[in-house]
């Protein structure tokens, strides 16, 4: 897109009713009637040209609705992970759309535009110092990925953060025009405990994105009161595998890993595509 499609764009979600939208879109989505959301389907997975060989079933007759089949599980084997045990995997199919050092607090999204830890995370608080001078990645799930995100290291959840915000769309367009994107939407922070230490995963919603589910709540509710939902989970002692599932997306979005040191050698470059399990 050029510059002023892009402003356009942005533009245009400004004025669009997102939360409108997107409710709409996840009434559709979860209609079980056949031929609607077989028709869905068929058109979605020809659209998009998704590869169903990796699905664990071909056949738009398997799923109970179109969220069924975008939410689809993979064939045991379809995706491999680093022989060594304790190196970083991506949590998740998609393309890299910024990997690198957070310089202080500020954590770069395109040219021109960043944005800061505190107003990632929900407030300026002790979590937002653990991650000073760290490293993040940011990584972009686009319609056609897997969209079921998995633990790039072994881990014992901490705390959740539910953050309140808008539901623009995470493509490169927005990200090159709206500031503090991520930032803005609603979102939630996962906080982990693992062999290098803490680290976060956020998972970031965005226009269409009907829901996030997680392993350990099911579905996380957008929150209507603009209120800031925090839950500590340690009593329940809630411990994931590297490569285990942890949430899904009802649609694509955007997740965001959170590390106080570098835990990878040398930065992916922005578009590089990544398939869950692959090493960062």
């Amino acid at each position: 897109m050029s510059q002023v499609t892009d402003h356009l764009f942005a533009a245009l979600q400004h004025a669009l009713p997102q939360r409108t939208l997107t409710q709409l879109v996840n009434r559709v989505a979860r209609a079980k009637t056949p031929w609607v959301k077989n028709l869905l389907i068929r058109a979605f997975a020809e659209s998009f040209n998704i590869n169903l060989d990796e699905a664990r079933s071909r056949r738009p007759e398997d799923y109970n609705s179109f969220n069924e089949f975008f939410t689809r599980e993979l064939k045991d084997g379809s995706r491999q992970f680093p022989g060594d045990a304790h190196a970083l995997a991506a949590p998740s199919d998609g393309t890299i759309s910024q990997m690198g050092d957070i310089h202080e607090d500020r954590i770069f999204q395109a040219k021109g535009i960043d944005y800061t830890l505190p107003a990632l995370l929900g407030a300026d608080d002790a979590w937002s110092d653990h991650y000073l001078n760290g490293a993040f990645s940011t990584i972009y799930l686009s319609p056609r990925d897997y969209h079921r995100v998995h633990m790039p290291l072994n881990g014992r959840l901490l705390t959740t953060r539910h953050v309140p915000g808008k539901l623009f769309s995470v493509n490169d367009a927005s990200a090159r025009t709206i500031p503090g994107l991520f930032a803005r939407n609603e979102r939630l922070v996962c906080r982990f405990e693992g062999e290098i230490g803490e680290f976060t995963l956020i998972m970031v919603g965005a226009m269409m994105v009907a829901s996030i589910d997680t392993i350990w709540s099911g579905p996380v509710e957008w929150r209507r009161d603009g209120q800031m939902g925090e839950i500590d989970h340690r009593q329940a002692d809630i411990r994931l595998q590297r490569g285990e599932e942890m949430g899904r997306f009802n649609y694509g979005s955007t997740v965001i890993l959170l590390f106080p040191t570098r835990p990878f050698q040398q930065a992916l470059d922005n578009g590089t595509k990544v398939r869950m399990g692959m090493p960062l």
